[in-house]
């Protein structure tokens, strides 16, 4: 019997070889697919908000009249609501605690901004509404785009009020990752929905939901509690 050549052996080696990949790469597990569902996703600029953000009030939208009502459950990427509290008061309702919140914020307008701030030093978006409820006594989330899925999402602008959380993409008309967050502290009329935030050019400072360059960039609104 003849012995197998080097190149008839080289072809078995590399023949062995690549059935043996093609299985360990069909068995193995996809950890990037894995990981990347766990991801945050970018903020989706709902029908309703892009119709209902304008000069002029409009009604709730087809898009919204269909929408699912809000759920008082968090995402998969929210945070557990188990570490978060708030005190109601004797008659168990949270908006007795609305205006303690709109005069804690209110307390440091003025305040200049300072990425990672939590103080009259200096203080960042999130770090207001951190901070603002820290000191009424309730914890909630200290990273903006944890704070966009915590609570109740508000069905339609049309809904918003004092005491809920207004957030914003960086680019006008476009979807993207939150990127700025304010507390709603006045709900004048159908034009004027006045919310205070930290601005990274003023410091924080009150400004109206309807005015041009914040309506293009609102993409949600959630009611804490």
């Amino acid at each position: 019997m003849t012995k197998p050549n080097s190149i008839h052996l080289t072809f078995l080696l590399i023949f062995s070889l690549l059935i043996f990949s093609c299985d360990t790469i069909r068995r193995a597990p996809s950890n990037a697919s894995a990981s990347s569902s766990k991801s945050r996703k970018p903020a989706k600029r709902p029908s309703n908000y892009r119709a209902s953000v304008s000069s002029k009030p409009v009604g709730r939208s087809a898009a919204s009249a269909k929408r699912p009502p809000a759920s008082n459950k968090p995402t998969s990427n929210s945070p557990a609501r188990s570490a978060y509290s708030i005190s109601t008061g004797a008659s168990g309702s949270a908006a007795e605690e609305i205006p303690k919140v709109v005069e804690a914020a209110r307390a440091y307008a003025g305040t200049p901004y300072r990425s990672g701030g939590n103080d009259h030093n200096g203080i960042d978006c999130s770090g207001l509404i951190c901070t603002v409820y820290s000191e009424i006594g309730v914890k909630v989330p200290r990273i903006s785009w944890q704070q966009s899925e915590f609570g109740s999402e508000v069905g339609s602008i049309q809904e918003i009020k004092p005491g809920d959380w207004v957030f914003f993409v960086p680019e006008a008309g476009k979807e993207g990752y939150v990127s700025h967050a304010g507390i709603v502290t006045d709900v004048r009329n159908s034009d004027e929905i006045i919310f205070i935030h930290a601005s990274t050019s003023r410091g924080v400072r009150e400004d109206n939901l309807f005015s041009t360059y914040f309506k293009g960039r609102f993409v949600k609104a959630m009611r804490p509690f």
